[in-house]
């Protein structure tokens, strides 16, 4: 009875061997990702012609086609891109998943791109030269990383594939981890440059670290749910 309850209940280290991850994570991702989306979504209002929601941007004003990329890439990326990660939806619906990563990954790239377009030519952004030189790093390395991850599913290499697309994942959704850690900044550091770039860093550097401690994870279950196969004796 014990060992048909567990075949029928995986644990989070099968879910991790399988590169799949749990609805409570799923969630979690999409909450994450609420505020900026919203904030984008208020954007795109103002920017159609509806009332201004949001504090006044000139540099938007000026040029608003990069930001328009920008939001309806992420919105794209976010979605589809935490649908990729569960592994019941891969398995059931494996043509499903190849479709929709297609187009996540482009979307991926979008705002990556577009993140990089608004980096350079939208002037005096806050946060000074260190956060111009991160922001040019994070949207440089999110569109790195998405290509090794295409690249590597062509190749056939489904673990390496998994690695760089949770990479590209964990750095393009760092503005939900933003919201949380401007505002520790501004409360420690003051409103300012240093306090912008520093915090926007941080949340970067976290959800960097998340993701590869993800991928060590998923290796890991993965080496000891074959352990057993591997040194069992020949008969």
């Amino acid at each position: 009875m014990t060992q048909h309850a567990s075949q029928a209940r995986p644990t989070t280290a099968d879910r991790a061997a399988r590169g799949g991850a749990g609805w409570r994570v799923l969630v979690a991702l999409l909450v994450l990702s609420l505020i900026p989306l919203v904030s984008g979504a208020l954007r795109l209002v103002e920017i159609a012609g509806g009332p201004p929601l949001l504090p006044v941007n000139p540099r938007i004003a000026a040029s608003p086609a990069p930001l328009v990329l920008h939001v309806i890439g992420a919105v794209l990326y976010v979605v589809l891109g935490v649908l990729q990660f569960s592994g019941g939806l891969r398995r059931r619906r494996p043509g499903w998943h190849r479709r929709s990563g297609r187009v996540a990954a482009g979307a991926g790239l979008v705002v990556a791109g577009s993140g990089v377009w608004m980096t350079l030519f939208y002037p005096d952004a806050p946060g000074g030269a260190l956060l111009w030189a991160v922001r040019l790093l994070v949207g440089t390395l999110t569109a790195a990383f998405i290509v090794l991850g295409v690249t590597a599913i062509r190749r056939g290499q489904v673990d390496a594939h998994r690695a760089w697309m949770i990479r590209a994942y964990a750095l393009a959704v760092g503005a939900g981890t933003q919201a949380f850690t401007e505002g520790i900044g501004e409360a420690t550091l003051g409103v300012n440059d240093l306090s912008k770039a520093m915090s926007m860093t941080a949340a970067w550097a976290i959800n960097a670290a998340i993701a590869e401690w993800t991928i060590r994870r998923g290796r890991t279950a993965l080496t000891r749910r074959l352990r057993p196969q591997l040194v069992a004796p020949r008969r």
